[in-house]
Order: structure tokens, then sequence, then C-alpha cells
């Protein structure tokens, strides 16, 4: 009898199993059951993301070779009558699980960069000199193959270890982005893998619907496969220049008296500016720019004002414009409002300015604070709202608590750089300030940073100030459809018309 009764709660377990489990390998076509991996390391590194905040396991992580394999994949959980969620994930560098997904497939987007010819670059009369990159490849592996040919990119990340496709995905923003736009501005053309399993090309005047959904889309619309990149000439040296300011008003005035001095086509201008806040000097992200003899005095600055203000830009050159450059660029910060005496000045080549952050990365890990949680927020502020912001904000919430343990950006940029056709959503003024708070924290206190965040936001929304979250992340539709506000309508037009079961990048929770 009790053998009999041991069987049945065998059975009776098995079979609450099968229910609870999600959807069996052995159920997929050998196509897709091949290149699909659930051992214990790959579902743990595919469980979090860069952030450190979130966790999901997903059933398994999908390996494709080619874009096919992907459109296979989806094609396959489209018609089945039990789909599962699939997320595009590249190096994870999401913060708040965007990239991740419970119970459901990741597709391992660096596994395509096994092909050769992944990034290929190219010329003609109508289109000029180009790059076609996988969506997989990362960006400091584009600039290695451009610079080859004497070409670069235009606009770029702080950051160059993320994939083409992530940043695409979002935007791509950076110090480039008051002269050429985000990096969603420059791409010509993509390959996309929509929520239907279609592998399809994309332009302005090639299926436009999906191209321009796709760019700053959050992955709703498609796996981005491969994109098109103008290019420009490669310069081969830099001018970075760091300027420190104890007046708000003074700081800000002269980053938007920099920029608009500058244009698309007017090379004689900044080809880079960025802002940063000083709490405190510590290495090795803020201290080592500074020459020693002059840190007792920045110091000494931060504890009188509490806060000081970086004026970061760049001037970039080659063989040629060498013999004028300190000119050019001496002219250009001539009656600026800096502090006399603190204006600090690196040569440095073009590679070893644009991966600069790698160089912080690697002092990082040699100290265990890469790895580590990474609560971050990202704000669009209006020009109009400044000085509401700078008090509510960075006098009451950052210098009054001492946030100091990471990077704090603000710097400018034009509305008429970014196109209103695609996903992206700015304010709606003619200039617009990015807030970066990128706070790193402890596996202990990531909270508490939580906490200063949602202070912000709080402050944001009461005082009217109409800011914009970049790399957006929210609980609820209601939030969402807040957030995109009149192009809500087209964003779900477009996943209607896209995936229209809501299989692709679950982790954005917005549908």
């Amino acid at each position: 009898m009790a053998a009999h009764n041991n069987f049945l709660i065998i059975i009776f377990n098995c079979v609450l199993i099968l229910q609870n489990a999600p959807f069996l390998a052995v159920a997929l076509p050998e196509a897709i059951s091949a290149k699909l991996r659930n051992d214990s390391q790959t579902i743990k590194l595919a469980s979090t993301d860069y952030g450190r905040i979130i966790e999901e396991k997903p059933y398994g992580v999908f390996f494709p070779v080619n874009g096919s394999d992907i459109a296979g994949l989806i094609q396959f959980m489209y018609g089945s009558p039990t789909p599962m969620d699939i997320a595009a994930r590249g190096h994870g560098h999401s913060v708040q699980g965007q990239s991740l997904v419970e119970n459901g497939i990741v597709v391992n987007m660096t596994s395509l960069g096994g092909l050769d010819g992944r990034i290929v670059v190219s010329t003609t009369t109508a289109l000029g000199p180009y790059a076609d990159v996988g969506g997989e490849q990362l960006w400091i592996d584009v600039l290695h193959a451009t610079m080859a040919k004497g070409l670069s990119p235009l606009s770029w990340t702080d950051y160059l270890r993320l994939t083409v496709g992530g940043t695409l995905s979002n935007a791509g923003i950076g110090g480039q982005t008051f002269r050429f736009g985000p990096q969603i501005s420059n791409v010509l053309e993509l390959e996309v893998v929509t929520g239907k399993g279609e592998l399809l090309t994309c332009s302005p005047t090639n299926n436009p619907e999906l191209f321009y959904g796709a760019l700053g889309g959050l992955g709703q619309f498609g796996v981005i496969t491969r994109a098109r990149i103008p290019l420009g000439p490669a310069p081969t040296r830099a001018k970075w220049v760091r300027m420190l300011y104890t007046n708000f008003s003074a700081f800000t005035s002269d980053q938007e008296l920099l920029i608009s001095n500058n244009g698309k086509e007017k090379s004689n201008g900044l080809n880079y500016l960025e802002g940063l806040l000083l709490l405190e000097l510590k290495a090795p992200d803020n201290s080592s720019f500074y020459p020693l003899p002059d840190q007792p005095k920045i110091s000494t600055l931060i504890s009188q004002y509490g806060i000081v203000y970086v004026l970061e830009v760049v001037k970039y050159y080659d063989q040629q414009s060498a013999g004028s450059v300190d000119q050019d660029l001496e002219k250009l910060l001539t009656g600026l409002k800096f502090e006399a005496g603190l204006k600090f000045i690196k040569d440095v080549s073009y590679e070893e300015f644009l991966d600069r952050v790698h160089t912080d990365e690697l002092a990082l890990r040699s100290l265990g604070l890469w790895d580590v949680p990474h609560p971050w927020l990202n704000l669009f502020i209006p020009k109009s709202k400044l000085f509401e912001f700078e008090w509510g904000v960075y006098r009451s919430i950052i210098q009054k608590r001492k946030l100091s343990s990471g990077v704090l950006l603000f710097y400018p940029m034009f509305k008429n750089k970014w196109d209103e056709k695609t996903s992206a959503v700015i304010p709606d003024e003619d200039v617009f300030y990015t807030a970066g708070f990128l706070f790193s924290s402890g596996f202990n206190n990531w909270q508490t940073f939580e906490e200063h965040n949602r202070d912000i936001l709080k402050f944001c929304a009461e005082a009217g100030i109409g800011a914009k979250l970049y790399l957006p992340h929210f609980e609820s539709q209601k939030e969402w459809v807040d957030h995109f506000g009149r192009k809500w309508p087209v964003f779900q037009r477009r996943k209607a018309l896209f995936d229209p079961k809501h299989l692709l990048s679950p982790g954005q929770k917005i549908f």
C-alpha cells in the first residue's frame, strides 16, 4: 500500500512539474533546439544586466548564427499556440532589467559576431562613405574597422563597449549629439527581424514605419540585425579640455554659447561638449584629469560651494590642422566665465579620447567596483526649467545628501537634431539638457539610491519640470502612455503592425 501511495505521489509531482514548466526544448524544431542552451551557467549570465538590480531567469538562451536563425525562432513562436517571450541581448548594459525575460528565450546577439564581414566599409556616389554593421557589433570594433579606412562614424556614446543594435534601440547620446544628433539620427538603413519573424530591410523610403519605429523603439518592433551608418573623415588627435565653474548660470550659458557656434557644416567649431558635476575628487573617474598641484584648490572650491561644475569640450585635429588647432581652440574658448586658472588641457589620440571610459572601466574592475549595482537615472530637462531643476535636484537632493558615488552629467542638445518620426521621446523645446545620475552602489544599499531617484522624479513631477526619461523604466502602461504623450498612438499602432502577439522585449513592461 505504501509503495502504491509513493507511486501516486511521484505521478502527481510529475504532473505538477509539467504543468508549471516553461515550453520544453524537445518540442522545438531541431534548427532551434540545437542552438538553445539552458545550462545553469548560461542561465545565470542571462538572468541579470549591468544594473545588477533586477534578476529574471529565462528558460533558455538562443545562439543564432545569422539573422535567418533569429527569424526562424520568432516565426516559430509567432505560430505557436503557447509562445514564449523573446528578448534580444547584446552586452546586457541595461540597468533595470530591460534586456531580461522571465521563462522566455534570450537571443544572444553576440553569437552573430563569429561571422566574417559583419563590418563592411563602402562608398557610393549617392551615399558617400558608410559602414554596414551587424547589430551585435561593439562600437569600439566599428571604430577600429572604419579608422583603418581613414573614416569614422559621427555620433558616439561615451562608452564604446555597447552593441550597435542596443544603442540604436534607445537613441545613443553623447558629447557629439549637439552637433550631429543622437546615433539614431545617423542611420541610413536597417535590417530588422519583426515580431512576426519577417527579416526586412528598411530605410526612410523602404518600410519607413519599421525603420523609424525600430530607431529608439526599445526593441518593441523587431531585432536589429544590421545597420548602415554614415561615415566622415577620421581625425587623428583630440585637444581635450575641462574648465571648472562655481556658478550654474555661467556654466549653462557658456555651454549654450559654445553649441550655438556649431553646426553640422561648421568644421571650425567644437567636436564634443559635455558637462559634469564634481562633489568630491576621487580616483579613477574624477581626479586623474587634474594635475596634483591643482587638486587642493579644486577640493577647496568643492568644500566652499558644494558643487563644482565641469565644462568638458574637445577639438579634433589631424596633421593638416595641427598647426592651427591651438589658436582655433583658444578663439572658441575666449570670453568663457570659468574660474581663473582652472582650465586643463590634454592632447590625446582620437581613439584614446573616444574610448576614455574603458580606461576607467579597467581601473574599476581592478578594484572590484565595476560589476556592482548601478541604480541609474537619466533625464531630459527643458531649458526653460534649468534653474528650478538646479535648485530642487542638485542643491536640495544631490548636494544635501552628498550623493557623489558615481558620475553626474549635465549638458545641452538641440531638438532639431532629432528626427520626430523615430520612437525616441524628448522635451518639446528647442534646447534641452540631459541629466545623468550614473550612481554605483554596494549590493546592500542600492535601494537607497533608488529612493533618491524616486525623490528626483517626484520633485520633477510636482514642480512641473516636464522631464522625459532616457533609457526609461516604468511599472505600468499608464506611465508609458504619459511618457510617450502624443507619440503613444503611433507607438501602439506600430506594435500591432510589427509585433501583434507582444513577443519582443517584455522586460520593458510596455505591453
